[in-house]
């Protein structure tokens, strides 16, 4: 699996040829560490066939006891003070394991975590609530449990009772509220503890459009007083709009860490769910332009400087990391002056068949027309079953060919003549 990480926030700039970017320095990720993980793990065990009585138990002692499932694999994540990240992937990611990791309610198989300061979480619909008890003495249970006081629950209470909007059902059993006042009452409580650390898992989903406003606001309340904020959700248009950090977990790795307009990119690519037109950057995509060479033939020395009616290979290297398309295409677009396309090279129909590592893709050109000026190569990147774009670069370097006339890209036959 590979994982991608970014210098947060990325350099606009491209680094040089054969050298990764340099992480820049961030304020966020100086700030002090309130949440660290090292490599973190979690396994579960799947039983497909559970025995269902001792008699069977004591039968199939010695058995096989089931099969293992890693939910997570690996996980490195340090979270600074005052960040407000987004914790994003398809379902079955691991993003909830993760988040119940942090907050203590799992405990890791591998690796360790630490947390400093107070945790509020509210990661599943009713947890820390006793249905059978009313909605009053479940916000002393659940303010109890995320560590207040009864004196300082006492203080709060009128708060969160009016946060939640649910003053005319605080004394009935909690078993006969909705899902979504179930989460009104947890997030009313969770909010008010005063928590240094916010986690958040999706069930804010099931609130209605009203409350769901009200609680994004309490959370741009909080990322304005430095506060702590990790949660999960599939609306990744929130994650780039409230979010300083994106990680994208797939099948239990970090897939990506860094600013949530390059995350949300790479997952809606996976996804397939990328709009046309939006490649990713090169840097950080699966498919990755490295290099463009200019040479007579394939493999033949370097050569800058040509000649109409000779030959010229242009060799695209590019690197390719699991999670890339099975097949690619490759449109290598010959540029000139104001990014005037002059010609277009591409791969066969059907694409590429590539595996993880370096390839290099050799675009021939037999004889070259008359031109004249200097030109550059452009590398578009698409899958070529889908024809969703990978991503798209632009290569600085620049190759020249020498034509014989005076001024003009094209040498043109034709004939002056004096009529009249």
């Amino acid at each position: 699996m590979a994982r991608y990480s970014s210098a947060y926030p990325p350099s606009p700039a491209a680094p040089p040829e054969g050298r990764e970017a340099a992480a820049s320095p961030d304020p966020a990720r100086e700030a002090p560490v309130v949440i660290e993980a090292a490599g973190v793990s979690k396994k579960f065990v799947s039983y497909h066939n559970r025995a269902t009585s001792l008699k069977e138990r004591f039968v199939r002692r010695g058995g096989p006891a089931g099969d293992d499932f890693w939910a997570l694999r690996d996980i490195d994540v340090t979270i600074g003070r005052g960040q407000t990240v987004g914790l994003a992937g398809a379902n079955g990611s691991g993003k909830s394991t993760l988040l119940k990791v942090l907050a203590g309610i799992l405990r890791p198989t591998d690796g360790r975590v630490s947390v400093h300061g107070r945790i509020a979480s509210l990661l599943e619909l009713g947890a820390g609530f006793n249905g059978e008890l009313s909605g009053r003495d479940n916000v002393y249970l659940n303010a109890s449990l995320l560590g207040l006081s009864k004196r300082e629950i006492d203080q709060l209470f009128d708060s969160i009772v009016d946060f939640s909007e649910l003053r005319h059902k605080i004394d009935d059993d909690v078993k006969h509220y909705s899902s979504g006042q179930y989460v009104r009452l947890g997030f009313a409580v969770a909010v008010h503890v005063d928590p240094d650390v916010l986690l958040v898992d999706e069930v804010l989903a099931v609130g209605d459009e009203a409350f769901q406003r009200k609680c994004l606001a309490k959370i741009a309340e909080f990322r304005a007083q430095g506060r702590t904020i990790l949660f999960v959700t599939h609306s990744l248009d929130l994650i780039e709009n409230m979010c300083d950090r994106i990680l994208v977990l797939e099948s239990g790795s970090l897939f990506f860490d860094g600013p949530p307009a390059v995350g949300t990119k790479l997952l809606r690519q996976k996804l397939g769910s990328l709009p046309a037109g939006e490649p990713v950057s090169y840097q950080y995509a699966t498919v990755r332009p490295e290099s463009v060479t200019f040479s007579h033939e394939p493999g033949g020395p370097p050569t800058v400087q040509y000649g109409p009616g000779e030959s010229l290979t242009v060799s695209v290297e590019f690197d390719v990391t699991e999670g890339a398309p099975e097949h690619v295409y490759l449109h290598t677009y010959i540029v000139g002056q104001n990014e005037v396309p002059i010609w277009m090279m591409e791969t066969p129909l059907g694409g590429l068949a590539i595996g993880p590592g370096r390839h290099i893709v050799d675009f021939s050109v037999p004889r070259l027309p008359e031109l004249l000026g200097a030109f550059a190569v452009k590398v578009h990147v698409s899958d070529a079953a889908t024809g969703v774009p990978v991503t798209t670069r632009r290569f600085e370097e620049l190759f020249g060919v020498g034509g014989a006339q005076a001024d003009g890209l094209l040498k043109v036959d034709y004939d002056a003549r004096l009529r009249g």
